[in-house]
């Protein structure tokens, strides 16, 4: 397989399975010889934030080291972006070799009567092949959906499990209360592995989890607010003290330097259970990671921010990263899916924006500008539609507005590769 032959074939198959279950994932992963029972994990669920603290946790497993396996659901600018081997994408040709692997498992799988992987099983698959080949020391892993029946979850225990913010997101699938999908993430703790939670966590989703950490008998460790100090600085700059680990955070905002939080205990509870990890490992980690368009500040002047959020708790955290950087009078160009509770994310975002462009993005479920505009119309004094993303970024551009892009991460990663393009070329404009 050539690499567009791996994607085309990964991405044509279903997207949901009949029934949740990991029947599918375990039938495809003994065909291909289990190679995830090779390999030592750091699994992560969570609503927001899953992609920051693999991201950060990753960074500072590298500085110590290790040869570390990432993978980070959905990628934002490249398919192979889900698959890294110290911050290495796969290589185009490993991904078609492995990606025919898993087809020819799959097949055989449908020969014997078998219901096919879907999409995000195969995904994970192809990791897996991936990081024992690359024989990784440690695998950060980000769930797709929930934890009890995500692919993911077809390992055994992992050294910890860490669970990020839980929002009210995927209801349909997971549950409609914070409870149900506390419930759903904490499917990935089992007997022996370190607990890590958020240390603002809903009180409703840590009682689950305190439930399942007694349950199992794990450690659980809940970092605590008080020991994080965060410094004055310019806008979007995130200077940060927790527990003495004092670091300028390349990400923006409180709820950034809660994940940021996350990942310093994960690195400590590994160095619990014999790894290897110094503090100045920590401290470079954390200041050496990088993740594409979150609150992504790609221009300070005239303001242009990205920001792949796409549900209420992510724009909650958007909003309280506004208030704090002194942000007012945004336009902001908003595109979602059909799926995305749009409604509250419109209503957070509202009073620091004087003008929002609707369009309809590209993606699975794109929700249509016109119906995006109707409900923003309660929380912001302008709204218009445009016919396209780039329609909306260039007469942001032209008139030298302060320039919020978000609403999904689909939308995140179409903008930014023309906002890249289009700020390099351009000078500044007057405002």
């Amino acid at each position: 397989m050539t690499e567009q032959q791996a994607v085309e074939y990964l991405h044509s198959l279903p997207r949901m399975g009949t029934k949740p279950t990991l029947e599918r994932m375990r039938a495809l992963m003994a065909r291909l010889g289990d190679p995830q029972k090779n390999l030592k994990f750091v699994h992560v669920a969570g609503t927001n934030g899953k992609g920051t603290v693999c991201t950060l946790t990753a960074a500072i497993l590298q500085k110590a080291g290790f040869k570390v396996g990432l993978t980070i659901s959905p990628f934002v600018l490249d398919f192979r972006e889900r698959f890294q081997v110290n911050g290495q994408m796969i290589p185009k040709r490993d991904l078609g070799r492995l990606t025919a692997l898993v087809k020819e498992a799959a097949e055989d799988m449908e020969a014997q009567g078998l219901e096919k992987p879907v999409e995000f099983e195969a995904v994970t698959a192809v990791a897996f092949l991936w990081f024992a080949r690359q024989e990784c020391d440690l695998v950060v892993l980000e769930t797709g959906l929930g934890g009890e029946f995500d692919a993911t979850n077809v390992i055994d225990a992992p050294l910890v499990a860490a669970i990020t913010c839980i929002g009210l997101d995927h209801t349909a699938q997971l549950g409609g209360t914070l409870e149900k999908i506390a419930q759903a993430k904490c499917g990935i703790i089992k007997p022996g592995c370190t607990i890590v939670t958020y240390p603002a966590q809903p009180k409703k989703a840590l009682g689950e989890i305190l439930a399942a950490a007694a349950e199992k008998g794990c450690e659980l460790v809940v970092p605590d607010p008080e020991d994080l100090e965060r410094r004055k600085g310019r806008p979007f700059e995130n200077r940060m003290n927790y527990g003495g680990y004092e670091v300028a955070l390349p990400f923006a905002g409180l709820h950034q330097a809660y994940n940021a939080s996350m990942a310093v205990e994960i690195c400590l509870a590994l160095w619990r259970k014999g790894y290897d990890i110094q503090d100045e490992a920590i401290l470079e980690g954390l200041e050496a990671a990088s993740f594409p368009a979150r609150i992504e500040v790609l221009r300070a002047e005239p303001l242009v921010v990205l920001d792949g959020c796409h549900n209420p708790d992510g724009a909650r955290a958007l909003a309280a990263t506004l208030e704090e950087a002194g942000c007012e009078s945004l336009t902001a160009v908003v595109g979602m899916m059909t799926d995305k509770d749009a409604a509250p994310f419109l209503k957070e975002l509202g009073p620091y924006c004087a003008r929002l462009l609707t369009i309809t993005p590209e993606g699975p479920r794109p929700r249509p500008a016109e119906e995006l505009a109707a409900l923003g119309r309660k929380y912001v004094g302008r709204v218009e539609t445009r016919p396209s993303l780039e329609a909306a970024l260039d007469e942001a551009l032209a008139n030298g507005w302060d320039l919020l892009v978000c609403g999904s991460l689909y939308l995140a990663s179409q903008a930014r590769t023309l906002l890249l393009q289009k700020l390099k070329k351009a000078p500044k404009p007057e405002k």
